[in-house]
């Protein structure tokens, strides 16, 4: 394991945004917007950065444009927060690619869900993550993700993979509670073994079960806010938790129920970053940003948050 992937073992905790990836064009990074967005995070107080995710569009991005935000990323933080990279694809050799060259330009970590496309069952499953530990750099975080990748892994293969090196966490994303508690079990038996939530609404509840924190999308708007959230969760003030969480909970009803398609959390979330001047609402393909229409709702529920609550 790497210098920087042993310090990563206590770093991966608190709000780590899952970054949106400004576009100029659909396969064009806009590296203005991504300075300016580094720069608004970092402001904000987050405690580290989460490359190529969902919200950051990863999937749909080329190869070419993922090293591209790699790079370029890992510039612009200089080393200030711990970067994770998501280096999940259906091959293999391409994970490894990837996680290669995020190491080459700094990454702390990597982090892979479930390949897609073709179901695994467990224990192939088990194989597969075992062998991509051994092929990479830098520690891996596993990704549950099923309603992306149609694979949950399963408690009794986590178990198992907290076993192999370089292996060190988990990101949740079912929003399965239950499970959710299943995995905080686990990782009481490991020092150092991080399981975070994904949705963002239940970081708090997550952190007070004895999870380390969230991947919080809505981070990229108000980073502050999710950073309070999750100190407060942190330090079991539960009546100052349930104020901000229901902040939180208000963020993610207004400005992603903007249009009627599945997409509209990230359609709005890149529209309230362009209306803030943080960086652009380009889409990556198949996506479209939202139109006139929806962005004035997006901007009137947006000034209503920011004077309601200070944001």
């Amino acid at each position: 394991m790497s210098a920087s992937g042993s310090a990563i073992l206590s770093s991966v905790r608190g709000v780590v945004p899952p970054l949106v990836t400004p576009l100029s064009a659909p396969d064009v990074l806009d590296r203005e917007g991504l300075g300016r967005l580094v720069e608004h995070l970092i402001g904000g107080g987050v405690h580290a950065l989460f490359l190529l995710g969902t919200t950051g569009e990863g999937p749909s991005l080329s190869h070419r444009l993922r090293r591209e935000v790699v790079e370029e990323t890992c510039r612009l933080v200089g080393g200030r927060l711990p970067v994770l990279v998501c280096v999940t694809d259906t091959v293999f050799e391409e994970s490894v690619e990837l996680a290669n060259h995020a190491a080459d330009h700094g990454a702390d970590a990597v982090v892979a869900s479930t390949p897609y496309y073709f179901r695994t069952g467990q224990p192939e499953l088990y194989d597969y993550y075992a062998e991509l530990a051994a092929a990479l750099p830098v520690p891996l975080h596993l990704y549950n993700m099923p309603a992306m990748t149609k694979v949950v892994i399963q408690p009794e293969t986590v178990e198992r993979l907290m076993d192999v090196e370089g292996i060190i966490g988990i990101k949740d994303s079912s929003g399965d509670l239950d499970y959710f508690g299943k995995l905080v079990e686990l990782g009481r038996k490991k020092e150092g073994w991080s399981v975070m939530m994904g949705p963002e609404e239940l970081t708090a509840r997550a952190v007070a079960m004895g999870g380390q924190g969230g991947v919080n999308g809505g981070a990229n708007l108000f980073p502050a806010l999710y950073v309070a959230n999750y100190d407060a969760a942190a330090r079991g003030d539960v009546e100052k938790s349930d104020e901000l969480n229901a902040i939180v909970n208000e963020v993610a009803a207004e400005l992603y129920s903007v249009g009627s398609h599945a997409s509209s959390m990230l359609k709005g979330l890149k529209c309230a970053l362009s209306l803030r001047g943080i960086c652009g609402d380009v889409m990556a393909h198949p996506f479209e940003h939202f139109h006139e229409r929806e962005r004035e709702v997006i901007r009137g529920r947006m000034e209503e948050l920011i004077s309601k609550y200070g944001l």
